[in-house]
């Protein structure tokens, strides 16, 4: 019965260690090779440590408490637990889209002097944001190599990959195929949209933040409280058996699935595109 709570308790444990690294988005490929290495190297490092730690707690918390779980409930709390309770990344979204927001603006009015859109196109990369540096730089690469203007607006909305980058795309390659006026004004309208949008994704995201902290309370004070308690042989000692642990392997996978859920449901889906995939961005 032993062996099996302890096979029971470690299959749980690897199904929660996958399930919560399934969550943990993937950080953003830095620039060069070198920066990508060093990353990914510091992100293996860390994550080794966390998981020796845990190991290493696992091991002692069984010693004293007598509990097999805690071989795996520790290593799988140091894992996961920071991935459930912290909070997303948003900021970098935001930033792309107030990088969009600026860049239109400047576009705008680049245009009002007089010039083209392909010249003023070629011209925004001079003060194209940070966030979206590469993609405008891709995109007048491909207006200097005489890619049709479309296709190359619509390769550079394949590289937004965003809503907001196809709307803006879509009102440029209207502009090319009808080579009318009145595009400054149009983009100068579509920058305090995205503006505005802005403004309503930093209110969303301060009133998830409420519910997260909530949460990440709640579950200090439950570990803590669980790890008083797991001294207190009194208090625990039916835990200590093998169907107290299988009772207690349930109660945390349960605990743990409440976190998800609540994780799930504060994480934003992104809007549908608006440009279908062109795939010409294979052709630079």
């Amino acid at each position: 019965m032993r062996a099996i709570v302890i096979a029971g308790a470690a299959l749980v444990g690897v199904s929660l260690v996958v399930f919560v690294a399934s969550l943990i988005p993937s950080p953003e490929p830095a620039p060069g090779p070198a920066a990508t290495g060093r990353s990914v190297r510091a992100i293996s490092r860390r994550t080794r440590l966390m998981l020796v730690g845990g190991l290493g707690g696992g091991l002692l918390a069984w010693v004293i408490t007598g509990w097999v779980l805690a071989i795996v409930i520790v290593p799988v709390a140091a894992l996961g637990l920071p991935a459930l309770v912290s909070a997303p990344d948003v900021k970098a979204q935001i930033a792309r889209l107030e990088a969009m927001e600026e860049w239109t603006r400047s576009l705008a009015g680049v245009l009002t002097v007089g010039l083209g859109l392909e010249a003023a196109l070629m011209a925004s990369v001079r003060s194209a944001p940070k966030p979206i540096e590469a993609e405008v730089t891709r995109l007048t690469s491909r207006l200097r190599s005489r890619w049709r203007t479309e296709d190359a607006l619509r390769a550079f909305a394949d590289d937004l990959d965003d809503a907001t980058g196809d709307l803006i795309a879509a009102n440029l390659i209207l502009a090319a195929r009808k080579h009318g006026t009145g595009l400054a004004s149009v983009l100068e309208g579509l920058a305090e949209s995205v503006a505005d949008d802005v403004r309503c994704r930093r209110q969303v995201e301060a009133d998830r933040a409420k519910p997260r902290a909530t949460a990440r309370w709640v579950t200090l004070i439950s570990v803590a409280v669980l790890s008083v308690l797991s001294l207190a042989s009194n208090y625990t000692a039916n835990y200590a058996t093998p169907l107290g642990q299988a009772v207690l392997t349930v109660l945390l996978a349960a605990y743990v699935g409440v976190l998800v859920w609540m994780k799930r449901m504060a994480a934003g889906k992104p809007w549908p595109r608006i440009l279908p995939l062109s795939n010409l961005g294979a052709r630079s």
